[in-house]
């Protein structure tokens, strides 16, 4: 065994290597600043990236390295986090605050510096400090090695669809106000494409996306949601989608007139303009997997133009409704990976780590000392995985522990296993679960074996609401090899295994009363979060971490950066 995991410990550091030889360095500076922009009648200032909504879309080929200069002019601290990079070594630039690294200081810069090794497709960036993601984010496009192409044919046109999330008000100020009553923030007023609200929206005929498109051609729409808290169905009127790609993993083509994605997750999809020149509406639908928790429930749209076009009034799509868990969860289904195709892993039939770990929403008591939080109630909304509700540390950054061997900043017992035993699914503890929807907070992480192969459950519960929610695991992807509704059971759910050709993720959307697992290699060094990327539930405490040792050299966590940002 030693002598396996030592062989393919060198057989990722030479393609490592080999990347590093081959590949190109592009490199950005990244301005982090406040911007005034008009939306929905109202002037805000919001923080930006360069001074643009989206932030600048980054182009790189399979092998270059990516260096980011990041200046933070803006008033707030923040991070950035390169969302489905598998950052190989570079465990310092991932991002999460407190983390990986404390935040970039107001005036304060950082390097971001990271080779990207064996990904093609469709990545995003975004802050991961506070609700600052809702408008520090982009497009992260990685195209193959130059000589290499695609594994489908190649189109016309390639095009961003960036879904994010508005509000009327400072983003900070709804996060600070929901951390500090206890409750769900505000909603946001809207959505937008491109970062464009559509015309849906009051004071925003002139604010549409529009996509000019010539008849008879083929287009990549590399679509990304980039909301905080939302998942959406979306349609194109009158046209259908092949897939070939999900989170930069490829995929078998699957045809489908109507793609969805949680928060985090991005599907490429060629569509191919065969239609009578025209105008169609491209639009983006919410999926409600909780119709008891309130949610912004507005339709946004862009335009799809042909050249030529005269019709003045787009087509619009037959959305489905926004509680169609049916078709949703036949999307997340019916997609399988593209075995033997670039970049493919197959799976790893050997598991050294078995996890089953429960998560949903619980409630948390009010601080003694502060009689008026809460609103006057004597608790307040929490979460938790496996009965631990995840806090993050003060003072020094999980990575930097963990690499300097400092106690007391996370503990290494976080449980394999909840621990006990109920009906995670059943629908009475909407109503009738708060006996068991407290969890203690804290800071553990999952000690995991460099290179060991890890199996997870992940089970979602009822306690408040049945939900579906979007987890995402930093630095690996892994393979979905099953989901299904209810409370798993290995006993019939292994025979439901897809070993073959299961879809390869980096953010598993677990079906609402359901379950999903995942399996993935432990293989890079370092304090890796795993945590649901509903925006709202990460200050609440879904979240736990892997610790993955160091392995045989050269699989050594490297020291930190000398510019890295202090606590």
């Amino acid at each position: 065994m030693k002598r396996l995991v030592f062989s393919l410990a060198w057989a990722f550091a030479l393609l490592l290597a080999c990347s590093l030889v081959s590949g190109a360095v592009v490199e950005h500076t990244f301005n982090i600043g406040n911007l005034t922009v008009s939306r929905l009648c109202n002037e805000e200032v919001i923080t930006t990236v360069n001074g643009s909504l989206p932030g600048p879309t980054i182009y790189v080929e399979e092998g270059d390295t990516l260096v980011v200069h990041a200046n933070n002019n803006s008033p707030y601290n923040i991070t950035l986090h390169w969302h489905g990079i598998f950052q190989i070594l570079t465990a310092w630039a991932d991002g999460p605050e407190s983390v990986t690294q404390c935040p970039i200081r107001p005036g304060g810069k950082y390097t971001y510096r990271f080779n990207i090794t064996g990904q093609e497709g469709t990545l995003w960036w975004h802050s991961h400090s506070s609700f600052l993601r809702a408008t520090v984010y982009g497009a992260l496009i990685i195209r193959p090695r130059r000589g290499n192409s695609h594994p489908f044919p190649s189109v016309y046109q390639e095009v961003p669809i960036l879904l994010g999330e508005w509000w009327n008000g400072n983003v900070v100020d709804v996060e600070n106000n929901a951390i500090e009553t206890g409750i769900g923030p505000n909603l946001s007023d809207a959505y937008t494409i491109n970062g464009l609200p559509g015309d849906t929206y009051n004071c925003s005929q002139n604010q549409t996306y529009q996509l000019q498109v010539k008849h008879g051609e083929t287009y990549l729409l590399r679509i990304i949601n980039a909301a905080l808290n939302a998942q959406h169905f979306f349609k194109i009127a009158n046209h259908t989608f092949t897939v070939v790609a999900i989170d930069a993993s490829y995929t078998q083509p699957y045809n489908t007139d109507v793609i969805i994605l949680a928060p985090g997750q991005t599907v490429d999809a060629i569509i191919t303009t065969n239609q009578t020149l025209g105008s169609y509406y491209m639009a983006f639908t919410p999926y409600h997997s909780a119709p008891g928790v309130s949610i912004n429930n507005n339709i946004t749209r862009g335009v799809v133009i042909y050249e030529n076009a005269t019709s003045a009034s787009p087509v619009m799509p037959d959305l489905p409704a926004q509680t169609d868990t049916p078709t949703a969860h036949k999307f997340y289904t019916n997609i399988t990976g593209l075995a033997g195709g670039p970049h493919w892993v197959p799976v790893s039939l050997n598991v050294d780590q078995h996890m089953l770990i429960t998560f949903g929403i619980g409630l948390d008591h009010c601080p003694e000392l502060d009689p008026e939080g809460c609103g006057g109630r004597n608790f307040r909304l929490s979460a938790s995985m496996n009965n631990e509700s995840f806090v993050l540390p003060k003072g020094l950054s999980m990575m930097e522990a963990f690499f300097r061997n400092v106690s007391g900043v996370y503990t290494r017992d976080f449980p394999d296993n909840p621990p006990f035993v109920f009906n995670y699914t059943d629908p009475t503890l909407e109503t009738n679960g708060t006996d068991i929807a407290f969890a203690p907070k804290s800071t553990k992480v999952k000690p995991l074996t460099f290179n060991s192969t890890v199996q997870v459950v992940l089970q979602n519960t009822a306690i408040l609401a049945r939900e579906n929610h979007p987890i995402h695991l930093h630095s690996f992807n892994f393979h979905v090899l099953a989901q299904g509704f209810g409370n798993y059971d290995s006993n019939v759910d292994e025979s439901k295994f897809n070993l073959d050709n299961p879809q390869i993720r980096n953010t598993i959307s677990v079906p609402v009363g359901g379950w999903a697992v995942i399996r993935f290699q432990a293989n890079n060094p370092g304090i890796w979060l795993v945590h649901c990327h509903l925006e709202t539930h990460l200050p609440w405490g879904l979240a736990m971490a892997f610790e993955v040792e160091n392995g045989p050299e050269p699989w050594v966590l490297p020291p930190p950066p000398a510019d890295l940002p202090q606590c």
